[in-house]
């Protein structure tokens, strides 16, 4: 799989047009500030593919996009942002229990979060419905870049209990940044599209 190959294919705020051609599915989750735009984007060696919002939160839309004909990466709404209404944050727990009601077109989750602090209500609340799929996921740390080397091990075993990460979870410190991790990450991706 050729990671340099990818395309957008659509947005959807319902399950109606879901991309039905059984392609594997990569889901990308995360808060609406974590840098999830940035963490996909160094995974496809790509500067601006996945767009990095102005305003967080602002969308809930799922976005497909299609990787060398042979896989999807599937973004989610970002999540967790104050100033959203709250009737739009119920519409996003509406799309992500339709979305999640499926768990058979889940090939990899990638919940992202901040290497820096303890994971928010949201991000454990997203923690949960890739848990609760059975589906194989690993949690991305992003924004080691930040942290002090001292900082690194304290954090990740934070991140870890607080999410409640399954024995065989990994959990990928990572730098969209730097590039930290992307290898680590990007072999998992493969792995899940049964790619060597």
């Amino acid at each position: 799989m050729n990671l340099q190959i990818a395309e957008f294919v659509t947005s959807i705020t319902g399950l109606n047009r879901l991309p039905a051609d059984g392609l594997p599915q990569i889901v990308f989750s995360g808060k609406s500030n974590v840098g999830k735009s940035s963490v996909i984007n160094r995974v496809l060696n790509r500067k601006n593919f996945a767009r990095v919002g102005e305003t967080p939160g602002k969308t809930v839309h799922i976005n497909f996009f299609r990787i060398d004909g042979t896989a999807y990466f599937v973004d989610l709404p970002g999540y967790g942002y104050a100033k959203v209404p709250k009737a739009e944050k119920e519409r996003w727990g509406k799309l992500m229990e339709q979305y999640f009601s499926v768990p058979e077109r889940i090939d990899l989750g990638v919940l992202i979060v901040d290497a820096r602090h303890k994971p928010t209500a949201d991000d454990c609340t997203m923690a949960e419905y890739f848990k609760s799929s059975g589906r194989p996921f690993v949690v991305v740390a992003n924004k080691l870049d930040k942290l002090k080397k001292s900082e690194l091990e304290p954090n990740m075993v934070l991140i870890r209990q607080t999410l409640a990460l399954p024995e065989g979870t990994k959990l990928i410190p990572f730098s969209a940044e730097k590039g930290t991790g992307r290898d680590e990450l990007v072999k998992e991706i493969f792995a899940a599209c049964g790619e060597v």
